[in-house]
C-alpha cells in the first residue's frame, strides 16, 4: 500500500507524520485491499484542514476535516474514512450474500 502525506503552507513534522501513520494502521486492519492513501494537510488562517483520498480495489473515497487543531483534523479525517470504508465493505458483503441466495434459490 502506498501512503503519501504532504502539506500546503505547513511543514509536515515527524509528530504529525507519526500521528497519521498510527491512524493508518486502523484502516489497514479493517481492509487489506487498500491500494493507496493520499493525505494533504493545509492551513488557512485559523482553520487546520486535513484531506484524504483512499483508493480501494474498485472504489475511491474522499473525506476532509477542518478543525482549530491539526491533530483533531487528522483524527476526524481518519474517523470519516473508517466510516466510509466500513460502509463500502458492508455493501460488498451484502451484495455477495444476495448473489449466494439467488444462486441457491434459482440454482
Amino acid at each position: 500500500m502506498q501512503f503519501q502525506l504532504s502539506g500546503q503552507r505547513i511543514e509536515v513534522t515527524p509528530a504529525l507524520r507519526s500521528r497519521a501513520e498510527a491512524k493508518l494502521d486502523r484502516l489497514t486492519r479493517l481492509d487489506d485491499r487498500i491500494v493507496s492513501l493520499n493525505v494533504v494537510l493545509s492551513v488557512d488562517k485559523l482553520q487546520q484542514r486535513a484531506e484524504g483520498t483512499l483508493k480501494v480495489a474498485g472504489n475511491t473515497m474522499h473525506a476532509e476535516a477542518t478543525e482549530n487543531d491539526m491533530y483533531a483534523s487528522i483524527d476526524n479525517l481518519f474517523d470519516k474514512l473508517v466510516d466510509q470504508l466500513r460502509r463500502h465493505r458492508d455493501k460488498l458483503c451484502d451484495k455477495h450474500q444476495r448473489e449466494v441466495r439467488e444462486i441457491r434459490q434459482y440454482g
